[in-house]
């Protein structure tokens, strides 16, 4: 008798999926009527949830561990269907946690050792049910808007009938984002005519103009405590404060500051989970920063790095050539320093029910509504004796991963009078319960560079307390519970100030050869000081092929150079980043003195090893992919790169390792050769 054959592991885990999907579907449609349900009947519907969202990461647990190698036959686009059923199971999770806490409104819930009190109300009974204290009220008020989209994706019609003819109060200023929009300001009583489940409701003021208005920034008008209670609790329920300034140029929705911001607010529930359960401070909102790197490129710095077109587009803003020295002419900018990050202190630990994967901080040039430069990020170390101090190393030598390097270089020509430099401290974290990866901001603080008179701020260490919240957001603490606001004696506001979340940097004055450096580089940019050298062999072979050798200064051919088409990937791949620096420091220790002043020999010695080491590399498949905080996939990384350049040392140079029958390379793509310098400059920002 024939044995039977085993099921294949990737397809029982897809029908265990089905299953589960099924269970969860059935269960949303009977918490649907969950406002006739008995509150026995609730908790019954709030146990199945737990003991689904047990069975989901269950699945989730095994899909981690499923191998190709496991299949007893071959599976197409396995990774494939590997990631559409974790996107599956994750979608899963989020309406099982979002059942959870609508539940939760309606009956005491125990989750983890956290004891909510009871919150009867309905959303589209609150402003007739009996009356709650302030704190109550505002709470259930965020929950509401929390768990309210999942919802009305299903119930637009329901939505609609809650929202028509309902007196809102705004919790901030709005101002209007594209024609239709309605300008409103904290305060302000709306009546909402119409709810949309976009998130977009048409409301009427009271002088009867009409038009869109977000939903975030609203709460329901309770007229039985006044339109002043809800002002005080106004600035601890607002999740978005005002993005553009009064006054502004009427701006369409889809600039990537607003995307981003939207996209923080739809990731507010998983946050306000988080919060409620005890696993992180009240303070830490999802990362604004990392919102905008994730909505394109132009806030990376492979853009900034990229020369700039004057307003005519007919030359070049930042590049120009200097026939005297035979290179690029220097270009002296408004802002040109260097920042040392020192370290940060009594940052909160989240809870045990998350995983940080990397410690961090972002930090770009701001005038206190819109980003102005590239994002910068580095990356903080920490010791488990003092998990709550993170640490940056001042300089970085050597093998040291310039990702470490706390030396930063800042460049801007901004003439804005509120110029300065935006810090947000964040981390990378994974949920143990369910798998899921995200960035929380752990708070943040704007150092200005000029003060009223315009007068530059002085170079020195500066002591920063940091902020709760997102940079459009006031007031807001990182953890409440250790509040700045000590009453007391001196000595004890003393004591409470040295609890304070708070970041120590230091503006360095430049002396002639830093400043010398740094005007090669573009007029907008923010790096590592240890691959500065790096950036300016970049500029200076840009300018010999746009400016010295192009045949003619109107001629948009594509370019043949493999440098200026792939070293700005670099910017994005810190490793790489990293191998070309070490090649190099390798490559310069033989040279002679008198070799080291020639500068066209440097530049072709650079050309030389950036062939040898970053362009294989870039090219090859035993690489995996980037990932940002990812320890498997950045250790792989170093691997293949070690390996490399190992191998690469000892024979001299690439070639034997591009001839190898073992290393496999991406097909060539004339990308990889050629610089089209008309796709790739920036636009006068102007």
């Amino acid at each position: 008798m024939l044995a039977r054959r085993p099921r294949d592991p990737l397809q029982a885990l897809q029908r265990r999926s089905q299953e589960l999907k099924q269970q969860v579907d059935s269960l949303l449609s009977e918490s649907r009527l969950k406002g006739a349900l008995e509150s026995s009947r609730r908790r019954d519907i709030y146990q199945r949830c737990i003991q689904l969202k047990q069975a989901i990461d269950e699945n989730k647990n095994t899909l981690q561990k499923l191998n190709k190698a496991d299949e007893p036959a071959p599976v197409g686009n396995y990774d494939q269907k590997k990631k559409e059923e974790h996107n599956l199971l994750d979608k899963l999770t989020h309406q099982l946690q979002e059942l959870a806490v609508s539940l939760r409104r309606e009956d005491v819930t125990e989750i983890g050792a956290l004891t909510e009190r009871e919150e009867d109300e309905d959303f589209a009974e609150e402003d007739e049910e009996e009356e709650e204290d302030e704190e109550e009220s505002e709470e259930s008020g965020e929950e509401e808007e929390g768990t309210e989209e999942e919802e009305e994706e299903k119930q637009e019609n329901e939505s609609h009938q809650q929202a028509t003819s309902k007196e809102y109060v705004a919790i901030g200023d709005f101002t209007a984002q594209q024609v239709g929009d309605l300008t409103f300001k904290k305060g302000e009583i709306l009546r909402i005519i119409e709810g949309k489940p976009d998130g977009w409701w048409t409301a009427k003021n009271a002088k009867g103009e009409k038009g869109l208005v977000p939903r975030t920034y609203l709460e329901p008008y309770n007229k039985d405590k006044g339109e002043e209670s809800s002002e005080e609790g106004s600035e601890e329920d607002a999740e978005v404060g005002d993005e553009t300034a009064e006054g502004a140029e009427v701006k369409q929705r889809a600039d990537s500051h607003w995307s981003a911001v939207q996209k923080a607010v739809s990731e507010i529930n998983t946050v306000d989970v988080l919060t409620t359960m005890g696993a992180i401070p009240a303070g830490f909102r999802p990362s604004t920063l990392f919102q905008l790197l994730e909505e394109g490129n132009q806030f990376r710095a492979s853009y900034f790095l990229q020369p700039e077109l004057t307003p005519s587009q007919l030359a070049f803003k930042d590049l120009m050539w200097d026939a005297k020295m035979g290179t690029i002419r220097s270009r002296p900018s408004r802002v040109s320093l260097i920042l040392t990050l020192w370290s940060c202190k009594m940052i909160p630990l989240p809870g045990m029910s998350i995983q940080v994967l990397s410690r961090h901080v972002r930090l770009c040039l701001f005038d206190g509504n819109k980003v102005l430069s590239n994002i910068h990020t580095v990356r903080a170390t920490w010791q488990p004796k003092k998990p709550k101090t993170w640490t940056f190393s001042p300089q970085v030598t050597g093998i040291l991963p310039c990702l470490l390097d706390g030396d930063c270089f800042i460049r801007s020509n901004s003439s804005s009078p509120d110029l300065g430099i935006l810090f947000e401290l964040g981390i990378s974290y994974i949920r143990n319960s369910t798998g899921e990866r995200g960035e929380l901001s752990c708070g943040w603080v704007f150092l200005k560079l000029f003060d009223a008179s315009g007068i530059p701020i002085p170079a020195k260490t500066y002591e920063l307390f940091l902020n709760g919240g997102t940079p459009y957001e006031k007031g807001v603490e990182v953890d409440p519970s250790v509040s700045r606001r000590a009453h007391g004696s001196v000595f004890y506001q003393m004591m409470i100030m040295r609890r304070q979340p708070q970041l120590l940097v230091k503006l360095r004055s430049l002396n002639r050869r830093s400043r010398n450096i740094l005007s090669l580089l573009p007029e907008t940019l923010i790096g590592s000081m240890c691959s500065i050298h790096l950036l300016i062999f970049y500029r200076q072979i840009l300018g010999d092929v746009l400016l010295k050798d192009r045949t003619s200064m109107q001629s948009a051919d594509l370019i043949s150079s493999p440098v200026l088409a792939t070293f700005p990937k670099l910017l994005e791949q810190p490793d790489v980043m990293d191998a070309l620096r070490s090649s190099w420091a390798e490559k310069e220790s033989t040279l002679k003195r008198s070799e080291k002043r020639d500068k066209e020999l440097l530049k072709a010695a650079f050309v030389l090893v950036y062939h040898d080491c970053a362009l294989p590399l870039l090219q090859s498949t035993l690489l995996p992919p980037f990932r940002w905080a990812e320890g498997e996939a950045e250790a792989a990384r170093w691997k293949v790169i070690a390996d490399f350049l190992m191998e690469t040392r000892e024979n001299g140079g690439a070639l034997h390792a591009l001839l190898s029958p073992d290393g496999l390379h991406e097909p060539f793509d004339v990308s990889e050769q050629t610089y089209d310098f008309l796709g790739e400059i920036r636009e006068n920002a102007a």
